[in-house]
């Protein structure tokens, strides 16, 4: 027979061996009570706090929608219009230097009689959308266009490059608030330092943009005086939220 068969079926070398995983198990609970003992340890002292700062920021961005509307009984007629209408303004957006162009929402819809059984008309509207930094041009621009099309809005916001520029300025400032707010309570609890346990920093970017005007048909005469524009500001915030543990004397 084989030694490595005897060895196996030794009644020695099994009881031998069952004693020693008894032992291995027996010193993995010991570990595993000690970790779960570890981590269910009460702390104390420990505090939560928040701390805010904040900075006005121009509104530096200007966001116009125009549109076109229009009825008729040919849908195909309809449409080529208004295709006519949107590309006539995006030629003219084009040659203005730092305008960026989108196109908007688009709809057509029948209209029906007063039975609602038969259809006696097509309408159907379309969308442009220009936004530039630079607000005299597409002013400019804007009036020019209103000869064909409809202004169905105007807002101003923050640029992204604005907003986090003011960001990344914030993002100190918020620190330092929250480390004096941290050895402030540190010193009103008696305590002689303080971890800090976790923090979390949170942009605050809940201002919508700021509309100006919304009206129906427009149209304005070359000797028009133009409009003063006054964009406004938009409040940009850091919050710093986290948890410390005061440490005692």
């Amino acid at each position: 027979m084989p030694v490595f068969s005897r060895l196996a079926t030794s009644p020695a070398l099994t009881k031998h061996l069952s004693r020693g995983m008894a032992s291995i198990m027996a010193a993995g609970a010991l570990i595993s009570v000690s970790h779960a003992a570890q981590a269910e340890e009460p702390r104390y002292n420990q505090i939560s706090l928040r701390a805010e700062v904040s900075q006005d920021v121009p509104r530096d961005r200007m966001q116009v929608t125009l549109y076109t509307e229009q009825q008729g009984n040919d849908p195909a007629k309809l449409a080529a219009d208004i295709t006519k209408a949107l590309n006539e303004g995006v030629e003219a957006a084009r040659k203005v230097n730092g305008v960026e162009i989108s196109q908007g929402g688009r709809n057509s819809f029948p209209l029906y009689d007063d039975k609602r059984q038969t259809i006696t008309a097509w309408r159907e509207r379309g969308e442009l959308h220009l936004q530039s930094s630079d607000f005299a041009s597409l002013s400019r621009l804007t009036a020019d266009l209103l000869g064909t099309l409809k202004m169905g809005g105007m807002t101003f916001t923050v640029a992204d490059e604005t907003r986090k520029k003011s960001e990344d300025a914030l993002l100190k400032e918020a620190v330092n608030a929250f480390k004096a707010r941290a050895q402030l309570a540190t010193d009103a609890l008696g305590g002689s330092g303080y971890k800090l346990v976790n923090l979390n920093l949170i942009t605050n970017n809940t201002t919508g943009p700021m509309p100006m005007m919304r009206m129906k048909t427009m149209a304005y005469a070359e000797s028009a005086p133009s409009q003063d524009i006054e964009a406004g500001t938009s409040a940009v915030s850091i919050t710093a939220d986290g948890v410390i543990e005061v440490q005692t004397p």
